[in-house]
């Protein structure tokens, strides 16, 4: 089977109905649904309807009923495979290989769904027995009732190191499939493998249908080196594609419940408990851009409730970064903070549903959270700053790939720009609405009281510290968070003026070596791009690559034919940037014709010190935000280092230049 359940289920996450459908159907909102006239017979009166939430079309006309597989082969004439190929490069979704062992392992997975249901039901008897007693315990202190814990699965992993081990021995499971699923801790330097989850308290992780793929351990003790431990990356599980919670959450959203992201397992079962049924959580990470896609199949603005912290106003801030750039018309999010201390277990337990109900009314939209943090403790007093940050948010702005979105956003920006600097009583009226004006004494511009306490604490626009109600405190002394790296750098700017030399790069190398995605295609689907272009050429050459694999034997072909196919689908210009971009011909293994270990040699040097950059930037950002907050030596001295290390890699990604004593080069030592 080339096409298996978990590639199609995926495909189908991936892309909604209405979606496909809206490239040939005009559809209107109706109600949880879209209706439109039926493409399949001429009509008057529409009688075809789409439900995004089931995942499927209806024409009540002619009776033809389906997914966005049977309405491509429907509507297109195309077969089953050519169908799915279409839907999957729309998607910018890989083909699978087709291999002799596809079947086999399909079933494959088959039986280590069977494994994981037999742990979780182990677990589940672990936690009912004498040896549960202190987990239960546990659960009872969070006012987790035994009813709520069988609906979730919850379980119980005892210390003993081969409990689980042991059992599922007896019951035939062999030791590979323990080590496969992540049940088993396995290595060249482990003799015997032992179990993964030992004195925890478990939650069994689902799929869409329902089967158990991954785990969640809470320790019990507190000396533990992680508080949480989840289960590693399996043919089943990938923590950056999945929520908890998913399942239930689908089903809520679509009665009519909203969707709501909390940070934890724990977080989410007590909003349940409190009737939020449409309660999912991240698995350990930051929200992912899979997860965002997940979301947003669920509901239009998911609301995103993070704990009321510094630690959880930055989770909000990157989730807003993340989310800019896929905007779409209706596709948004919304940001609830909690009082500052309490997460929404906490706040469930002291005041109930009418409490989270509070948080969840003063949810506040992503462009005021995005221009919140761009006032947040600044320093506007002269014309130049505030032209920086015109500069900024329009940048910011710029980022957004939907054309309508982005002007809209535009317009915001510009509107909360007059409103914030207009002097009082100036045109437009918005005098005393967190204005920022000239204080006597001749005090730098800072912002004005009467636009109402925010949910940071804050007051008007520039929220972001809590306290009394007033103007929000200027950082001491003549630092300004804003270092040129940072100011310059996709997490402050988003979309520059020009795709970056490294990025170019790596694009080149695709275009040029296309059998790299062979063994590099996960990795390359993952990379962070700052550009908008090179986002959208990457999407390209990975389409390209999927409709044929490039299997020619020859590079100069696969080259040839990877080029044809960019330019053919509109790259050409993209193409043309990318050459522009790259202002040092010395990088050989980027070029056409160089060595193949040349080729890999250099791809692995591009993309670890991409990811290191990308990294570091995240870092400064960080630590000018907390010289922001507290100018003390240790934190001064850690902007001091992280910028340090930034030279340093900008000093290394010049020693990849000179590369090729394969291709014919001379090679530079490094």
């Amino acid at each position: 089977m080339r096409f298996t359940p978990q590639f199609l289920d995926e495909l189908r996450a991936r892309l909604s109905v209405s979606e496909v459908v809206g490239k040939r159907v005009k559809l209107k909102k109706a109600g949880r649904e879209w209706k439109g006239l039926s493409p399949f017979q001429q009509e008057k009166t529409p009688s075809f309807y789409v439900n995004d939430q089931k995942g499927f079309y209806h024409d009540f006309s002619s009776g033809k009923h389906g997914d966005i597989i049977t309405f491509v082969m429907e509507t297109d004439g195309l077969t089953f495979a050519e169908a799915v190929e279409r839907l999957a490069n729309m998607a910018g979704l890989a083909l699978p290989a087709v291999t002799p062992d596809a079947a086999r392992h399909e079933q494959r997975r088959r039986t280590l769904h069977d494994v994981m249901d037999l742990a979780a039901k182990f677990f589940a008897e672990t936690l009912a027995s004498r040896v549960g007693a202190k987990a239960r315990g546990y659960l009872a202190d969070r006012a987790i009732s035994p009813a709520t814990q069988l609906q979730f699965r919850l379980g119980y992993a005892s210390p003993d190191r081969f409990a689980l081990k042991e059992h599922l021995g007896k019951l035939g499971v062999s030791v590979d499939d323990m080590v496969e699923t992540g049940l088993l801790v396995a290595g060249n330097d482990i003799p015997v493998p032992y179990d993964r989850f030992r004195d925890r308290v478990m939650f069994p992780i689902t799929d869409l249908r329902g089967r158990v793929i991954a785990f969640g351990g809470r320790a019990l003790e507190k000396d533990v080196p992680a508080k949480y431990l989840n289960s590693p990356e399996t043919p089943l599980f990938h923590k950056g594609d999945n929520l908890y919670n998913h399942q239930t959450a689908r089903k809520a959203t679509h009665d009519g419940a909203s969707l709501i992201v909390v940070e934890g397992y724990v977080d989410v079962i007590a909003m349940v408990t409190a009737g939020f049924a449409g309660a999912v959580a991240p698995l350990g990470t930051a929200l992912t851009e899979s997860q965002l896609a997940l979301l947003w199949k669920m509901a239009d603005e998911p609301i995103l409730c993070f704990d009321g912290d510094r630690a959880g106003q930055k989770a909000a801030y990157r989730a807003a970064d993340l989310a800019l750039p896929f905007l779409a018309p209706g596709k948004s999010l919304r940001f609830a903070l909690l009082p500052e201390g309490q997460d929404p277990d906490d706040l469930v337990r002291s005041g109930g549903r009418s409490a989270i109900e509070e948080v969840i009314a003063a949810a506040r939209p992503l462009a005021e959270m995005i221009w919140s943090r761009e006032l947040e403790g600044g320093n506007f007093a002269t014309p130049e700053r505030r032209a920086a940050l015109e500069a900024r948010v329009k940048e910011l702005s710029n980022g957004i790939r939907d054309e309508v979105v982005r002007r809209y956003y535009r317009d915001d920006f510009a509107e909360r720009l007059q409103r914030t600097f207009a002097p009082d009583g100036g045109r437009g009226g918005f005098a005393g609405r967190g204005n920022f004006r000239q204080g006597s004494g001749g005090r730098p511009f800072q912002p004005r009281g009467g636009g109402g306490a925010n949910r940071f604490g804050g007051q008007g626009f520039g929220g972001g510290r809590r306290g009394p109600p007033g103007p929000i405190p200027l950082p001491s002394g003549p630092y300004q968070a804003a270092s040129p790296q940072l100011a310059s750098s996709p997490i402050m700017r988003g979309q520059r003026s020009a795709i970056s030399r490294r990025e170019a790069l790596i694009l080149q190398c695709l275009i040029n070596h296309p059998w790299l995605l062979h063994e590099h295609l996960e990795e390359v689907a993952a990379l962070e791009l700052a550009h908008p272009e090179a986002h959208k050429l990457r999407a390209g050459i990975i389409a390209a690559f999927a409709h044929d694999h490039h299997h020619s034997p020859d590079p100069g072909e696969q080259a040839e034919k990877m080029r044809g196919d960019l330019e053919n689908g509109g790259f050409l210009q993209s193409l043309q940037r990318v050459e522009g971009a790259i202002t040092t011909a010395a990088v050989w293994g980027a070029r056409e014709g160089a060595a193949q270990d040349d080729v890999l040699a250099t791809w692995h040097q591009l993309v670890a010190l991409h990811r290191q950059w990308h990294s570091l930037l995240r870092e400064l950002k960080d630590a000018e935000l907390a010289l922001g907050e507290d100018p003390s030596e240790a934190n001064l001295a850690w902007l001091r280092d992280v910028k340090a290390r930034i030279g340093e890699v900008d000093g290394t990604e010049a020693l990849i230049e000179g590369f090729g004593e394969l291709s014919g080069r001379f090679q530079k030592s490094v």
